[in-house]
């Protein structure tokens, strides 16, 4: 069980120009919309499934709706670029990704990850192929997507065995698995190794091609990555060394270059993890969701990407917000508090980085990611 631990991720990459065309979620909401809530099934006072809530684009109010149960442990989720199907990662010992359609809450089946403890899962966009991340076992793989949104077998499984595991690590630790803006790459966040993995992905066979290596400084615990919408830079978050970094990208070569470590704001009087980077879609402000300081850090984006201004931080009102993630239209900011159980919602103001409380959290049993569609 790797609670301590676990990814989150959600941003989708820009459609690539020969991608299959798909339905986006619509921009002008007035209705409420879905908003899927991941949980641990296997703790004490944990959920029994993937929470089936909605949320007023308007307020940001969430209700309550059900459960969808039959899935352990689904700690992150994903929903394909067409909008019809959910993924969740099964973080258990023996891993597993299970595909739901959405229309009528199907499980469409389940499919072994390879590896212990996947904690986060991504979906290509093209469609076709489902990204995941084992962090028990420092792997990461593939499965096709066929055009029900049900997986195939897995394509590929690649461990991360080079090089040895940072300061204080038994082992690689996979945290994240996602596709750079380019299309053409995939990276892999690596915290035992503190290690950031570039692949190319085979398109037609699903197979991973090790194309290069960056690493931060020892000790960092790299967690999570995001890319600025520019597509040159990326935001890392160091669960371990509680820091944030700024990251070019060059998207012919899909190298990564990890430049120096900064604060992520917090008060330093309690040991604080680091979780995930959001970026608004203007890419003017990006914001930091702090475990321990139970915080999220607002920075100004400057220099096209290239730099991160620290404007403060503002209370998350939950205790452990292990991810966040943004309306598909950019007003509001959701936090899945782990220890806490709730999910707190913030209005975001894009234009000036502002966040504004959007009334009381909800309460979800051990709320560890929020997937607003």
């Amino acid at each position: 069980m790797w609670h301590g631990h676990g990814g989150a991720d959600g941003e989708r990459a820009p459609r690539r120009a020969d991608a299959p065309r798909s339905a986006a979620p619509p921009r002008a909401q007035s209705g409420p919309r879905p908003l899927y809530v991941g949980t641990y099934t296997s703790v004490d006072g944990g959920g029994t499934g993937i929470a089936l809530t909605s949320y007023d684009p308007v307020t940001g109010r969430i209700s309550g709706s059900g459960t969808l149960t039959g899935i352990p442990d689904p700690s992150y989720l994903a929903v394909h670029p067409d909008g019809r199907t959910l993924y969740a990662v099964d973080e258990r010992d023996d891993g597993g990704v299970t595909a739901v359609r959405l229309a009528d809450r199907r499980i469409l089946g389940t499919r072994n990850t390879g590896g212990a403890g996947p904690c986060h899962l991504s979906v290509h966009p093209s469609g076709r192929w489902l990204l995941s991340a084992n962090y028990g076992s420092g792997s990461v793989a593939v499965h096709p997507i066929d055009a029900t949104g049900a997986l195939g077998e897995r394509t590929d499984l690649v461990t991360h065995s080079s090089p040895a595991p940072g300061p204080g690590q038994q082992g690689p630790h996979a945290h994240q698995f996602i596709t750079a803006p380019d299309g053409g790459h995939v990276l892999a966040v690596d915290l035992g190794t503190d290690t950031v993995y570039t692949y190319r992905l085979d398109e037609a066979e699903g197979t991973l091609k090790d194309v290069a290596q960056a690493h931060t400084r020892p000790g960092a615990g790299p967690r999570h990555l995001t890319f600025h919408p520019g597509g040159r830079y990326a935001y890392l978050a160091n669960e371990v060394d509680d820091t944030a970094v700024v990251c070019s990208y060059d998207p012919p070569s899909g190298r990564l270059t990890i430049g120096a470590p900064q604060s992520t704001g917090s008060a330093g009087t309690i040991t604080n993890y680091p979780a995930q980077f959001q970026v608004t879609a203007n890419g003017r402000y990006a914001f930091l969701a702090n475990r321990g300081d139970n915080s999220l850090t607002r920075y100004a984006v400057e220099a096209g990407g290239a730099r991160l201004r620290l404007l403060g931080t503002v209370p998350v009102d939950g205790d452990f917000p292990r991810q966040i993630a943004l309306s598909p239209d950019g007003t509001l900011l959701f936090a899945a508090n782990q220890h806490s159980g709730t999910v707190t919602v913030f209005h975001v103001d894009s234009s000036a980085g502002e966040l504004t409380p959007a009334g009381e959290p909800f309460a979800s049993p051990v709320a560890v990611c929020a997937l607003p569609l």
